[in-house]
């Protein structure tokens, strides 16, 4: 997926409804639509620094198909 306009130096973005963080570099095409939902709903947050080290800091959790891409 390619990263979202506003966003194009970011590559971890959370929800903060659900405190999950997508790695928007390693998302599959089918769950793409879940960036779309999330910019629309607009209840997103970036990390500084863009770390998935940082979103875990701040209490988010990688996305679950995310965590173990050979599973």
């Amino acid at each position: 997926m390619e990263r979202p306009g506003r966003f194009e130096h970011h590559q971890f973005l959370g929800d903060k409804r659900s405190q999950v963080v997508y790695d928007v570099d390693a998302i599959e095409g089918d769950d793409e639509q879940l960036i779309t939902e999330l910019l629309a709903a607009e209840t997103f947050i970036c990390f500084a620094p863009d770390t998935l080290a940082e979103a875990n800091n701040r209490g988010y959790r990688l996305f679950r198909k995310q965590r173990n891409p050979a599973a």
